[in-house]
């Protein structure tokens, strides 16, 4: 069964009020402006939620958004749960507000509001977290998870030797087409990835071969008589949903049983560290991976301890042992019961 996406489902929203007509409005002017379906979801979402919170509290016109209600809300996600229990976490926590902010921002330039009550808002602090990644092997070993034998097995193959190969993201997979395609040059060509934009990037002989298989031996079977020309299908011909690419990468990461959790981006940020520490040039991976500023591609990519070790044993000038450590006996004080308590070689 498909996982349900999320953003599917659907949100309990506010009575029709000039401020829900006012969202309305903003979410048409981002559409006009050729953001994505995804993004327009998420904001809807998140915009929503703050709605309903707001007609809870009888807030219906946009000139009721005053610094002090958009900090009582702040104050309301701080402090909110989930259906867990668990708190809202500092990321979604400053999601919303983001898009609260860049709502607000609108608003005044509408002439809705008389000035801007988030100007000055101050959003959570967010620290950063380096992504996990594998190791060359533990790669290895995810890509041998796939019953490949089976059908689902090839194709499943296939897909992990994409991601790996290329470091695209589950989007972009999914919407993967055969025109795309270029095996005998070994590029493929990635259409309207994130911010709409196309770019073109190499693929490995190694994932060609599997995705030939794939295409020779068992898409065929599936595809129905309206065929769309999207490589990777379902059983029943139709193009995976990114949630379910999720569950089938997460569930091969997990049968590998290395320890580590993720997903499509697993692989993305794997395929980016092994490059860095094969002495790829980060613009290049910047050029792999469709960033737009060479920063959010650092934030992607890990410093090879390897390479950090080296360095700092050639440039530290304590790194090296350069005379033995002289032998020094150590007094050490009689224990009760007149016993003598052996030195400890780790004191704290």
């Amino acid at each position: 069964m498909k996982p349900r996406d999320p953003a599917d489902r659907p949100i309990p929203g506010p009575p029709p009020t000039p401020l829900a007509g006012a969202l309305e409005a903003h979410l048409q002017a981002l559409a006009s402006k050729h953001y994505t379906e995804a993004t327009l979801t998420v904001r809807r979402i998140h915009l929503q939620l703050f709605l309903a919170w707001a007609a809870a509290r009888d807030l219906t016109e946009p000139r009721a958004l005053t610094r002090a209600v958009l900090e009582h809300y702040q104050r309301y996600l701080c402090y909110a749960r989930k259906k867990t229990g668990a708190p809202l976490s500092l990321a979604s926590q400053h999601a919303r507000l983001t898009h609260l902010r860049v709502w607000c921002a609108w608003l005044t330039r509408q002439h809705l509001l008389p000035h801007n009550p988030a100007a000055e808002l101050e959003l959570p602090r967010l620290g950063y977290r380096l992504p996990p990644v594998l190791s060359a092997a533990e790669a290895e070993q995810v890509l041998q998870q796939p019953r490949v034998p089976t059908p689902a097995g090839v194709r499943d193959r296939a897909m992990l030797e994409t991601l790996y190969s290329t470091g695209m993201r589950r989007t972009e997979l999914v919407r993967l087409t055969l025109a795309a395609l270029d095996p005998s040059r070994g590029l493929v060509t990635i259409r309207q990835g994130k911010g709409r934009k196309d770019r073109v990037v190499p693929i490995g002989e190694r994932a060609v071969a599997w995705i030939e298989q794939y295409l020779t031996a068992v898409r065929p079977r599936w595809v129905g008589a309206r065929d769309a020309g999207i490589v990777f299908l379902t059983a029943h011909g139709t193009p995976l949903h990114p949630n379910h690419l999720s569950a089938l990468v997460r569930g091969y990461v997990d049968a590998a049983h290395l320890g580590k959790t993720g997903a499509c981006h697993l692989f993305r940020h794997t395929m980016a560290t092994l490059m860095l520490e094969g002495g790829a040039d980060i613009r290049f991976i910047q050029q792999m991976l469709g960033h737009a500023k060479l920063t959010t591609t650092q934030l992607y990519t890990h410093v090879s301890i390897p390479q950090l070790q080296a360095v700092h044993a050639a440039t530290h000038p304590a790194a090296r042992l350069r005379s033995p450590v002289p032998t020094t006996a150590v007094e050490t004080a009689p224990a009760p019961g007149g016993k003598t308590s052996p030195p400890n070689r780790y004191p704290r």
